[in-house]
Order: structure tokens, then sequence, then C-alpha cells
């Protein structure tokens, strides 16, 4: 264990009443993302999300936008967990953190839903959907979100960053990402909505009921940030253009015998509940395709340089390649 969990005990029983019995930690999750813990005691069930331990990046692991932004949505019915508290000393456990209440459902981390039945494949799909759909309809100003990310030019600025990001992980030439780095800046669609944007919103990061073909919550907040709503909705539909073995994808099997949507029905299901009039094209599928390129090829940088075991370095390194090839299937009308 990183941090004292008596520490952390006594300020739990200081700053939320009522707690009863002995308190139990069970870490579920590290690596590059922020240590997430259950923490559980005879009559609450919780969660602790912190920092990593050691020297960060002044923007990164930044858990404490993350309890901002679902503590905002939460006040106009949008599907994520209760905040209880959030914590800015780090005398407590060496780092920021903060307590959220803890949900008993489901999470899939394979898009083809497996274990599911085929009728609620299209319900959990349709609840997906309907569940962007209503983060897309809040107004960041009226819950206090209108600072929470620059506005406009979303698509300007994420292509710039993901196109320095590419030149400084590359490991190889590739083809089609230069393609691409020339070809989206001057095809962006004029509009310029801006909203709150999950930044990473698909099935392996929404918790579903536990009996039930629907969202109970919308998980992993750390990309957050105002951004275009069709950002979101793009990289959702990601699993449509790729394989089971790329990340868990959908391409290539039989949608109908399983009970899935088509990536059309998926996105009606969206548009039917959004209150904005904006319609996804293939520059917005294919932004999304490439920026999913440059960040395998920046987790296959980092393996190749010793930070991660060269096996995982096999395993992530072609996706790069794979998810450029997908975004110009895109581009000619095959994808």
């Amino acid at each position: 264990m990183e941090f004292d969990p008596e520490r952390l005990d006594a300020f739990l029983r200081t700053s939320i009443p009522g707690l009863e019995g002995l308190m139990h930690l069970e870490r579920i999750s590290g690596g590059q993302s922020n240590p997430t813990f259950f923490v559980s005691y005879d009559n609450r069930r919780l969660v602790l999300r912190k920092q990593p331990p050691g020297n960060l990046l002044p923007s990164a692991h930044a858990v404490d936008r993350e309890y901002r932004v679902m503590a905002a949505l939460r006040t106009v019915g949008v599907l994520v967990p209760a905040m209880v508290l959030y914590c800015d000393d780090r005398e407590v456990i060496g780092t920021l953190f903060y307590i959220m209440e803890r949900l008993e459902g489901r999470v899939f981390h394979d898009a083809a839903l497996p274990g599911v039945t085929v009728e609620e494949r299209g319900q959990m799909y349709r609840s997906l959907a309907q569940a962007l759909a209503a983060l897309h309809n809040v107004s960041p100003a009226a819950v206090g979100l209108s600072d929470y990310g620059k506005r406009g030019n979303y698509f300007t600025r994420q292509i710039s960053r993901w196109t320095k990001q590419w030149e400084l992980s590359r490991t190889r030439d590739d083809s089609n990402i230069e393609y691409l780095i020339a070809w989206l800046p001057g095809n962006i669609p004029e509009d310029d909505a801006t909203g709150v944007s999950h930044g990473d919103y698909r099935v392996g990061n929404v918790m579903f009921h536990e009996t039930e073909p629907r969202v109970i919550a919308i998980l992993d907040w750390e990309l957050s940030t105002l951004g275009h709503p069709l950002a979101d909705l793009a990289h959702a539909c990601i699993g449509w253009h790729s394989g089971p073995e790329e990340y868990g994808g959908l391409h290539g099997l039989d949608l109908a015998a399983l009970g899935l949507p088509t990536e059309a029905d998926f996105v009606k299901t969206y548009y039917d509940a959004t209150h904005h009039n904006l319609r996804m094209t293939s520059f917005h599928m294919a932004f999304a395709l490439f920026r999913f390129a440059v960040i395998f090829e920046g987790i296959a940088a980092r393996a190749k340089a010793g930070n991660a075991a060269d096996a995982e370095a096999e395993k992530v390194g072609p996706l790069s390649g794979r998810f450029a090839q997908h975004a110009m299937a895109v581009l000619r009308g095959h994808g």
C-alpha cells in the first residue's frame, strides 16, 4: 500500500459522520490511470480515486477536475456516481484524492457484451447512446462548467495536439498517418459547437445495472473537457470500425444474430435523444480513429523504451497502424 490506511481511516471517520465497523481497503486499478480503491465499512461502500505517487506533470492526473465535473453533472441528472468529498490535503495519503459512492453493476471491456442475452444487447446499446445524448444536452454554463476548457476551435486544437504527439512518439513511418495529418485540418466542418466532452466514451467506460439492460453510470472522466459533441459520438463508434482482436471491436461479427445494433442504428438513437442538430461525417470518424492510432503509438513507444514489457509492445504496437488504416477506409468510403 502506497499510503497509511490508518491515516485515511481517521480522516474519513472525521469527515463522513456515522461510519461503522472496520475499514476494508481493496485496490482495483492502477498503472497509467489514477489509482482507485474500494473503501468499505459495515454501513457504507465507497470508492477512492487518487493521484499516483511521485512527480506528476502539472495537468496530469487531475482528480480535482474529475470530482468537479461529476459533481456538477449529477445536479442535472447525468448518470454519474454521487460525489462524497474532495481532499486537497496531501498530508492524509500523500496525494490529492476524492471519495464517491460505490455503485454495484456490470462493466464490459468487450463491445460485443458477452454473457448477455440477445434481447438485452440492443437495449444496452440504446441506453449507451441515450446516456451520451443526455450528457451533450447539458449547457456547460448551466452547471458552472463554462471554464472547464477552452471554447471553440476544438478540432483545430486537437489535430495540432495529436500531430505533435505523433512526432514525439512515432516508432515507425506510416503513410496513412501522414495523409491524415495533412487532410484533417483542411476538412473541419464549419459548425463550432461546444459542450461537456467525456473524452473516452465507450462500452468499457460505463457501468450497467446488475440485472437490467441500462447504463447506471458513466465512469473514468480523466480526459473530460469542453469539446465538440461529435468527437465523443465518433469515439463511441470506433467499435464498428475495428475487429474483436483490436481492442474488443465489433467489425466482422454477425451483429443481427448477436442482437447488436448497426452503427447507423446506434447513431440514430443518439440523434433522437439530443437537442442539437449536428450530424457525424467521415471527418469525425476519421479524426477519432486517427487520435486512437496516435494514442496506441504512444503506448508502443513507451513499451519500446523499456517502460513496459516487450510483450506489451508486441501486442499494442500493431494497433496504431491498424487504426490508421481504418481511418483511411472511412475516407475512402469503405469503413
